[in-house]
């Protein structure tokens, strides 16, 4: 993938920003940066974007800087100039979309219907802007997409918001949701910086998805570990199920039949997408365990281990 839409991908939310002047850049960069936003796209709808661009590229050079609302080629050079890393449209702009693919610029044209999707894929484009998301069948028609055009993933933007990030998140052909409900205009005229952080942490975390799944203790043997999942099922009515490395008392507890890995055991995290939410811990200083990798046929991570443990026990990363 290429690493613009990889860092996309981990990010997972792209707040698109309208912005009426260039000196509102600098304090909303700290904001989105402060609320864990890695990537944003600055809208060509005012006279303020590109030297947004310039000041938000120079003032915090981490952050992924996009273009939107790009209807021309022009706007790409300017923008392109000015900082922007890739260009997204509202359509799909055959000119547009054509001259950031010769050019080798990351682009993400906006599409809604097959036609639109097949242009695209004719110029060698597979990640693209679904717009407007709501309004054209949201998650639904995302999965009718999948049929034909399998190896194409969305962004979709439009009526997405913290409330229902999770469905398209969750969905294997989602690369990430942009809006501007993060950045609402009135907030940042009202100077409300704090409060863009906290709707962007509140995002973030929404679109990481994390719950409690289990917690594993580790037993010295497997009939340590049976008697205690029975006694849970005798206290609690916690069902015991039996399996080979170990025996569950309910879905939440489970008895490891030897130790394993943690001093006391493990605490398994459900996530949506487990690659983004490991990138996101990374960016938090902690990583994961190599050799506690596990995959499915698409090479995607379905399980993995941290290099933390908390209270004694390990954590691990589990796909909800």
């Amino acid at each position: 993938m290429n690493s613009v839409f990889q860092q996309i991908f981990e990010a997972g939310i792209v707040p698109a920003i309208t912005l009426d002047s260039p000196d509102q850049a600098v304090p909303l960069g700290k904001a989105l940066i402060d609320g864990g936003i890695t990537v944003a796209e600055v809208t060509f709808r005012t006279a303020a974007a590109e030297e947004s661009i310039k000041r938000l590229a120079a003032s915090y050079p981490g952050l992924l800087l996009g273009a939107g609302t790009v209807t021309s080629t022009e706007q790409v050079d300017r923008a392109v100039a000015s900082g922007a890393k890739f260009i997204v449209s509202p359509g799909f702009n055959p000119a547009v979309a054509g001259y950031c693919a010769a050019k080798g610029v990351p682009v993400l044209p906006g599409v809604n219907s097959p036609s639109q999707i097949e242009q695209a894929m004719e110029l060698g484009l597979t990640v693209l802007k679904f717009f407007p998301a709501e309004q054209s069948g949201g998650i639904d028609t995302l999965k009718a997409f999948a049929g034909p055009y399998s190896g194409v993933s969305y962004v979709p933007t439009g009526g997405v918001n913290t409330k229902n990030l999770e469905g398209y998140l969750s969905f294997g052909k989602v690369l990430a949701v942009c809006g501007s409900w993060l950045t609402k205009p009135e907030l940042l005229a009202a100077g409300r910086y704090d409060e863009v952080s906290r709707l962007c942490r509140e995002a973030v975390l929404a679109a990481m998805g994390f719950t409690f799944k289990h917690v594993g203790v580790n037993e010295p043997d497997e009939a340590a570990s049976l008697s205690d999942a029975e006694q849970m099922e005798n206290l609690f009515g916690f069902p015991v199920k039996r399996g080979g490395n170990s025996n569950f008392a309910g879905a939440g507890f489970e008895f490891m039949n030897r130790p394993a890995l943690g001093k006391n055991g493990h605490i398994a995290i459900g996530t949506i997408n487990v690659d983004r939410a490991a990138a996101y811990l990374k960016r938090k200083g902690i990583g994961t365990l190599p050799g506690t990798e596990k995959r499915d046929a698409s090479g995607s991570l379905n399980l993995v281990y941290l290099d933390a443990e908390i209270g004694g026990f390990a954590v691990h990363l589990t796909k909800k």
